[in-house]
């Protein structure tokens, strides 16, 4: 991660981009990024979104490099580590979604009357 997140570094720096790389551009650009991601996937099924064409996991492979890329960006400055930020949500999200009461069930934490909502931000 360290070795990607130097990689990342320099590319910017070596394009004088540093003064564009704000918080605010950086969450837009993730945001562009994750839609062009959901492209790939629009109107195709169930069924053909799970076995993609070649030109179409090459585009994925491009889109996940991006959202990844502009992500890793983000954290780095705020001087948060993603793992570290997905492994505290997976503990939230264990208390929101108790598995023995949630397993094969899609709805929101909101709507299981009998769930601690304590982390529940609005």
């Amino acid at each position: 991660m360290e070795t990607l997140k130097a990689e990342i570094a320099l590319f910017i720096k070596e394009r004088n981009w540093e003064d564009f790389h704000s918080p605010k551009n950086l969450a837009i650009g993730l945001n562009v990024e994750a839609s062009e991601l959901l492209e790939i996937f629009l109107w195709l099924s169930e069924s053909d979104s799970k076995t993609l064409s070649n030109d179409q996991l090459i585009s994925l492979k491009e889109e996940i490099g991006d959202v990844m890329i502009y992500l890793l960006e983000l954290a780095n400055k705020f001087g948060l580590d993603p793992i570290d930020c997905a492994k505290h949500k997976i503990e939230i999200n264990k208390l929101k979604y108790p598995s023995e009461l949630v397993k094969g069930k899609t709805k929101k934490y909101t709507e299981y009357g009998n769930i601690n909502n304590e982390h529940r931000r609005e």
